[in-house]
Protein backbone atom coordinates (compact mmCIF):
# COMPACT_ATOMS: atom_id res chain seq x y z
CA UNK A 1 0.00 0.00 0.00
CA UNK A 2 0.97 4.19 -0.49
CA UNK A 3 1.57 6.42 2.54
CA UNK A 4 2.92 9.80 1.85
CA UNK A 5 4.92 10.37 4.71
CA UNK A 6 6.19 14.08 5.89
CA UNK A 7 9.24 14.78 7.76
CA UNK A 8 10.04 17.74 9.92
CA UNK A 9 12.93 19.74 11.20
CA UNK A 10 16.10 17.71 12.16
CA UNK A 11 14.10 14.38 10.90
CA UNK A 12 14.79 15.86 6.87
CA UNK A 13 18.52 15.53 7.59
CA UNK A 14 19.78 12.65 5.42
CA UNK A 15 16.38 11.21 4.65
CA UNK A 16 13.64 13.40 2.96
CA UNK A 17 11.37 16.21 3.39
CA UNK A 18 8.38 14.38 1.54
CA UNK A 19 7.63 11.42 -0.29
CA UNK A 20 4.69 8.41 -1.46
CA UNK A 21 6.21 4.94 -0.55
CA UNK A 22 4.79 1.29 -0.44
CA UNK A 23 4.55 -0.40 2.73
CA UNK A 24 3.13 -3.95 3.93
CA UNK A 25 0.04 -4.27 5.31
CA UNK A 26 0.06 -3.38 8.81
CA UNK A 27 2.19 -0.83 9.24
CA UNK A 28 2.18 1.77 11.80
CA UNK A 29 3.95 5.08 12.60
CA UNK A 30 6.41 3.36 14.96
CA UNK A 31 7.52 0.80 12.71
CA UNK A 32 8.26 3.53 9.50
CA UNK A 33 10.55 5.65 12.07
CA UNK A 34 12.18 2.50 12.55
CA UNK A 35 12.78 1.95 9.13
CA UNK A 36 14.14 5.74 9.16
CA UNK A 37 16.50 5.00 12.01
CA UNK A 38 14.47 7.27 13.97
CA UNK A 39 13.87 6.33 17.32
CA UNK A 40 11.21 6.50 19.06
CA UNK A 41 11.93 8.70 21.89
CA UNK A 42 12.83 11.41 19.42
CA UNK A 43 8.91 11.55 18.12
CA UNK A 44 7.33 14.02 19.67
CA UNK A 45 4.11 14.27 17.59
CA UNK A 46 2.90 11.95 15.17
CA UNK A 47 -0.27 13.20 12.72
CA UNK A 48 -2.04 10.71 10.58
CA UNK A 49 -3.91 12.83 7.46
CA UNK A 50 -3.63 16.18 10.00
CA UNK A 51 -4.82 14.27 12.93
CA UNK A 52 -3.11 13.49 16.43
CA UNK A 53 -2.30 10.01 16.35
CA UNK A 54 -0.01 7.58 18.31
CA UNK A 55 2.86 5.67 17.40
CA UNK A 56 0.96 2.62 17.43
CA UNK A 57 -1.40 3.77 14.75
CA UNK A 58 -2.21 1.34 12.00
CA UNK A 59 -1.97 3.28 8.71
CA UNK A 60 -4.06 2.64 5.66
CA UNK A 61 -3.47 2.68 1.45
CA UNK A 62 -3.41 6.56 1.29
CA UNK A 63 -2.70 8.05 4.61
CA UNK A 64 -0.53 10.52 5.53
CA UNK A 65 1.84 10.27 8.15
CA UNK A 66 3.67 13.51 9.24
CA UNK A 67 6.55 12.84 11.78
CA UNK A 68 7.94 16.07 14.07
CA UNK A 69 10.97 15.77 16.41
CA UNK A 70 10.50 16.82 19.89
CA UNK A 71 11.49 20.59 20.41
CA UNK A 72 13.13 22.24 23.30
CA UNK A 73 12.89 25.71 24.69
CA UNK A 74 13.05 28.24 27.48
Amino acid sequence: MEITVKLFAMFRVGRFAAGTYKYRDGITPADIAGELKIPEKDVGIVLVNSRHAKLDHRLFEGDTLSLFPLVGGG
